[in-house]
């Protein structure tokens, strides 16, 4: 579970989450045209993207002097399974709501 908390912590922050979603969108970007669109500077990517790294959500790729960053499936797919466990968990709730009005209802 403290993964999951560092991994929910991470996206917590408006400009990692886009970055996570813009590298969903685009695939594998140089941290330089993250830079760009982000309206931060380097140095403020850079430690966006540290934190990502350490969350295990993104990794880092290096090419000659560029820097490339994408999405670790796996991350994504930890989360993708922690709602689907959660879902079940509230629709089975919801169910014993249900059967619980349903029976007062009859009484």
């Amino acid at each position: 579970m403290t993964h999951l908390t560092d991994t929910f912590a991470a996206l917590s922050d408006p400009t990692r989450l886009a970055v996570v979603e813009r590298l969903m969108a685009e695939g594998e970007l140089p941290a330089g045209r993250l830079v760009e669109q982000a309206d931060i500077s380097a140095p403020a990517m850079s430690r966006h993207l540290k934190v990502l790294r350490q969350a295990g959500l993104v990794e880092q790729r290096i090419q000659g002097t560029s820097r490339l960053y994408s999405v670790r499936a796996q991350a994504l797919r930890t989360i993708a399974d922690w709602t689907l466990d959660h879902r079940a968990f509230w629709e089975a709730s919801m169910d014993r709501l249900a059967t619980h009005l349903a029976l007062q209802d009859g009484d």
